[in-house]
């Protein structure tokens, strides 16, 4: 398989993804990597031992098992000739990425809400990490968009870019490392230790994705008819406002371009995490801004998809 099939098969996968949203069931690629981790973590906590070297196997095998088992999936379909092994790859891009699903559980934030905080609250938990139980609107919409911007690289762009560079095997590689991320890759007593390694190599393979989804998130913003301008002057200012040397690019981008403020002092874990502030208050935050949040996350995937169109063209023109 070549580059351009790469691109085809990724391009048919956002596609599927845009229209159905990710599939849910039990055999899921993240299900079944999860399903790894746990036991692996498991069995290294019950062996004992050194847990930061734990780590490293941890990390490693998951990886590694995950981007094998994509490998044979393509290399069994490939026996069929060119076109079922476009199809598994454009299935397994398609799992791969997250923007419709993204969209949709920020859309119930938002509807909740109109049920009440209470409903917000229990909506919102569902897609953040901090405490939510003592969380006012403002905070829960703040989460919501925090959350769709920082997804917008880990989720959809990061994801697209790593299935240009080396197809759905290097695309799963990286959305192990993602779930390895979610799973263990926490600052708390429990997996200080057990998950560094996952959280320090999530950080590594999101550095040039953040920096490329802030850009586009800030073209974006002209695109939904949003603070270009603000967009831009936030991301410069604010895009190291961060524990994570990632994050800070896209939620800077999107708040500059809403006009609003992100970031400060949330729970975790029952634990007071104080994060410097991100972007202006230049006006109060609403429950629109959850659906503007997901516009500018739609526009920003569907920027990245082109860019590797014009990549694959041009790589093309070259090679040939």
């Amino acid at each position: 398989m070549n580059g351009t099939d790469w691109y085809l098969a990724l391009l048919a996968g956002f596609a599927l993804d845009l229209l159905f949203g990710d599939p849910a069931w039990r055999y899921h690629p993240v299900c079944l990597i999860g399903r790894y981790i746990a036991w692996c973590e498991k069995r290294l906590r019950f062996r004992g031992g050194d847990l930061r070297k734990s780590a490293v196997l941890l990390t490693a095998s998951t990886v590694a098992v995950t981007m094998a088992a994509s490998a044979a999936l393509i290399a069994l379909a490939s026996l069929g000739g060119r076109w079922p092994c476009l199809a598994v790859m454009a299935l397994l891009n398609w799992m791969g990425l997250s923007s419709r699903c993204l969209a949709k559980e920020a859309e119930g934030v938002r509807q909740a809400l109109a049920r009440g905080v209470e409903a917000g609250r229990a909506q919102v938990a569902r897609i953040v990490g901090r405490d939510t139980g003592e969380l006012n609107e403002r905070e829960i919409i703040a989460a919501t968009v925090e959350t769709v911007a920082e997804n917008t690289t880990d989720g959809v762009v990061a994801p697209m870019l790593y299935g240009f560079l080396g197809g759905p095997v290097l695309l799963w590689g990286f959305k192990a490392a993602s779930t390895l991320d979610s799973m263990v890759g926490y600052m708390d007593p429990k997996y200080r230790d057990i998950g560094w390694s996952s959280a320090r190599l999530d950080d590594i393979l999101n550095y040039i994705p953040a920096r490329l989804t802030g850009p586009l998130m800030c073209l974006s913003a002209g695109l939904c008819r949003l603070n270009i301008r603000g967009a831009w002057r936030m991301l410069r200012r604010d895009h190291a406002c961060h524990q994570s040397p990632n994050c800070a690019w896209t939620e800077a981008a999107a708040a500059g371009a809403l006009g609003i403020r992100l970031g400060g002092t949330h729970q975790y874990f029952g634990k007071t995490v104080e994060k410097p502030d991100i972007g202006d208050d230049t006006r109060p935050i609403q429950r629109q801004d959850i659906r503007r949040m997901n516009r500018m996350m739609y526009i920003t995937a569907l920027l990245a998809m082109a860019l590797l169109g014009v990549l694959t063209l041009a790589i093309g023109g070259i090679a040939g």
